[in-house]
């Protein structure tokens, strides 16, 4: 049976760890352009502390990723002290490169975003004072730079003198823009994705509400109906010894007698399965053989069909959890499927490596366009005096055993249904 889909990691263990990739590739990034400015064009900056600040950031990202693999969760104010760490390096950063006048200082845009997208609304208002404070103290203190503030790239430029200024604040935008963009996009399909799993849960306790008091309806009434089935028995016994000598009559009342047997003993099914540890519990059967036990039983309740039984012509024989709520779920399907046109039924079984696929194929009207995406959500049906129960319930035990049920008005009229059941190996039961 399908698992219950798990609710997706918590947000802020999840931001954390893109945080991290980010002061990964920024800090690395950061080097490297302080080694091409040192060794290439020359910039007059104290090594040693600059070098010493990007060392602490990247051990502070190593410490980062060993909290991670700690099951404790993230809360809003440690992610909260990560982003203050980062503005705190990038202001030791840029005091030892220049200050305001370093084209990178824009870069407190990245934390103050990401706080915004992420944070509550004091947080967010917390890491903005701490990046407006680091920005406004570089204004006044700070080790200057002579090239970044008149420096150029020579004539043998590709486009002229560029000033390594103007240079500096393009790079950084791009760097700025590509971590921005994927923070925020991967922040954004996470909201998504829970947003749908929230939903599938919501749908899916409703759901499981509707079938609840669609049972609790069933059992009320599974009881009530013992004793006028009781009274049609006796009645009909009496009547079969009345109609001695006419066999019409006598073949019509067995049919009857045979009916309300059934029913009878659909009845007493009901109750013993009601033990919900043996629902819990599917079995492991052959597909073939379940699936013919299933249209024999149909038969019985339904005498004026005519059907063709086909099956795929494949190595192996598939097997499939089933209890008695799937059997029930089956036979609803057939029955519409007989309601539609009793003549000429084709049932067929295929399967693949991971399913079994049992496609049940009428010659009725089909089904009408108007209710064909609520058919098995909602208690629609396509009969005229149906309720919609019946499907609405197959649809909730078939999603049960992780299949799914699909109708398709068939190219040559008639309607198709295509249910797809996990298959099983021996011993995954």
């Amino acid at each position: 049976m399908q698992a219950a889909l798990p609710l997706p990691l918590s947000t802020p263990n999840r931001n954390l760890v893109r945080l991290t990739f980010v002061r990964g590739i920024t800090w690395t990034g950061f080097l490297g352009m302080i080694i091409f400015g040192i060794e290439v064009l020359g910039f007059e900056l104290s090594t040693l502390p600059v070098v010493a600040v990007i060392i602490a950031m990247g051990l502070i990202n190593i410490a980062t990723w060993w909290r991670l693999s700690r099951p404790r969760a993230v809360t809003d104010t440690e992610y909260l002290c990560h982003l203050l760490a980062d503005i705190a390096g990038l202001t030791l950063l840029f005091y030892f490169t220049g200050g305001s006048t370093n084209p990178f200082i824009t870069y407190y845009l990245v934390p103050v975003t990401i706080a915004a997208a992420t944070l509550p609304w004091l947080y967010a208002w917390i890491t903005a004072s701490g990046a407006m404070a680091g920005y406004t103290f570089l204004m006044v203190f700070y080790e200057p730079v002579p090239q970044l503030s008149h420096g150029v790239l020579g004539p043998g430029a590709l486009i002229g003198d560029v000033n390594l200024h103007v240079l500096g604040m393009w790079i950084n935008f791009g760097l700025s823009a590509s971590l921005v963009t994927f923070f925020i996009f991967k922040m954004a399909h996470a909201l998504r994705r829970r947003d749908q799993t929230l939903s599938r849960t919501r749908e899916a306790a409703l759901r499981n509400e509707q079938v609840l008091a669609v049972a609790t309806q069933a059992a009320g009434t599974a009881h009530e109906l013992g004793t006028p089935l009781s009274t049609m028995a006796v009645l009909l016994k009496e009547m079969r010894q009345d109609a001695v000598g006419h066999p019409h009559l006598e073949a019509d009342i067995d049919l009857l007698r045979q009916q309300v047997d059934t029913c009878k003993t659909r009845l007493q099914a009901l109750v013993a399965n009601a033990d919900r540890r043996r629902l819990a519990e599917p079995e492991l059967a052959p597909a073939e053989a379940w699936l013919r036990e299933v249209i024999q039983r149909w038969l019985v309740l339904r005498p004026d069909v005519s059907h063709r039984f086909e099956v795929a012509d494949k190595r192996g024989t598939p097997s499939m959890a089933v209890d008695t709520t799937l059997e029930q779920a089956l036979l609803n399907l057939l029955n519409n499927a007989a309601d539609a046109n009793p003549h000429d039924i084709t049932i067929s079984l295929d399967w693949s490596g991971e399913e079994v696929i049992i496609d049940i194929r009428d010659h009725g009207p089909g089904v009408a366009m108007s209710i064909a995406d609520q058919l098995g959500d909602t208690f629609v049906s396509t009969k005229s005096k149906g309720m919609g129960i019946g499907l609405f319930l197959t649809h909730s035990t078939i999603n049960r055993f992780g299949g799914g049920v699909s109708l398709y008005n068939h190219e040559e009229g008639g309607t198709l249904t295509e249910v797809k059941l996990p298959r099983q190996v021996p011993g995954d039961a």
